[in-house]
């Protein structure tokens, strides 16, 4: 392969920065020419004529998945834990995980460690990829010595959301697999049966009645409506999720959820939960209790619930008490958090009642989620078949008449 002209830029061990050019058959040769030398590569330029072509040593594509990173936390405090270097640690990870997007994100935590950054600082480069609470936990542990156990508790934070939202989603498929089939089986008949139906009303004459009129002019202009449904479908989604950008809308948002009829209490569970976890972990890893519920705030998922977290933040900086902000709003936070919160305080063990009332929540999410699906799968099936059944008497109501007529 020719030599091709490129332009780099790289860090030495110091952590310096240094930029220039060099003749290479391929951007991985500059990368190891420079390694070989002593520094890390972090973007190669292909120059000359035409459109350069640029290689940044960064992570790009898909994000990995939850599952891809609690593997890897759980990697890597292992390897941490038997006295495995950081560096070598990260090169045996990148190497053997299979998403190249998660082993990019590991490559680039190399660099920025050889660079002299601290593993934490590494890990905030990378927001996309590494929730804030693993930061602040790898911190602690730098700062404590105890690293290992620190990744160990951030890849069970993890797990344990994982393990919320799984549970949660899944008690969804059920009622959207439902309605899906009812509406493939609706849109089935509005465009095959009901205009054989038509045909033979038009030669029978009469006049027909209001619900066989209703699928009639439906049917007929299914062309339009069908479009503009799926239209209209897709730019709510994109305006929900716009809207959930912007952090008074998402509040509005976050509050309907929780006072939603059926998955509003399931909502509220979650989030309790995932409070109760999130704030315990990160105090028994040895974060400050206001840089703990700084995190709790941005990681809890509703931004209702992070309001009250910010107040209970703004009453320990006043030296006052956590669990009263929490007593004081029963509609957010259930008075079973509070309490064991308040119990907690008095006793010294705060990070355990957290603990209990996680353990609980989860239990309880659990129970909610089953019982949800045992209470929907019934209910579902009679909707689909009031549904077509209510088509099919509608497209049957004409024959009653003539057969009134004809009697």
């Amino acid at each position: 392969m020719s030599a091709r002209g490129y332009r780099f830029e790289a860090r030495d061990t110091t952590g310096a920065r240094i930029t220039g050019q060099m003749q290479a058959p391929s951007p991985e040769a500059v990368a190891e020419h420079l390694a070989a030398d002593g520094a890390i590569a972090t973007s190669v330029t292909e120059t000359g004529r035409g459109l350069s072509r640029e290689i940044h040593l960064r992570p790009g594509g898909a994000r990995p998945t939850r599952r891809d990173l609690v593997i890897f936390i759980r990697q890597f405090a292992t390897l941490v834990g038997a006295g495995v270097p950081l560096v070598r640690s990260l090169d045996a990870l990148a190497d053997q995980t299979e998403r190249p997007s998660m082993a990019t994100a590991i490559r680039a935590l190399r660099q920025d460690v050889v660079a002299g950054s601290a593993l934490s600082q590494a890990i905030g480069a990378q927001p996309r990829i590494f929730p804030p609470i693993v930061r602040h936990m790898v911190r602690a542990g730098e700062t404590a010595g105890f690293l290992d156990e620190a990744l160990a508790r951030a890849a069970t934070v993890l797990e344990a959301d994982q393990r919320l939202r799984t549970k949660v989603r899944s008690a969804m498929v059920y009622p959207a697999v439902v309605l899906g089939i009812m509406v493939v089986i609706v849109t089935a008949m509005l465009m095959f049966v009901v205009p054989i139906f038509e045909s033979m009303f038009d030669d029978l004459g009469g006049e027909l009645p209001v619900p066989t009129r209703i699928l009639v002019v439906l049917s007929s202009n299914l062309w339009w409506i069908l479009p503009a449904t799926v239209v209209m479908g897709i730019a709510v989604a994109i305006l929900f999720r716009r809207a959930r950008r912007i952090p008074d809308q998402r509040r509005v948002l976050d509050g309907i959820a929780l006072r939603l009829p059926v998955f509003g209490p399931l909502n509220q569970k979650v989030a309790m939960s995932r409070f109760a976890r999130n704030l315990g972990m990160l105090l028994g890893a040895g974060v400050p209790v206001l840089e703990a519920l700084e995190v709790v705030e941005a990681t809890v998922g509703n931004r209702r619930v992070a309001d009250v977290v910010g107040l209970a933040r703004d009453a320990v900086r006043d030296g006052r008490s956590l669990s009263d902000p929490l007593a004081r709003n029963p509609k957010i936070f259930p008075p079973l958090v509070a309490h064991m919160l308040r119990v907690g305080e008095d006793s010294g063990e705060v990070e355990s009642m957290l603990e209990k009332v996680a353990a609980f929540y989860d239990d309880d999410v659990e129970a909610t989620t089953d019982a949800l699906t045992s209470l929907l799968e019934p209910l579902l099936i009679v909707v689909l078949g009031v549904a077509i059944g209510a088509m099919v008497v509608a497209l049957y109501l004409p024959m009653f008449s003539i057969y009134d007529q004809i009697a």
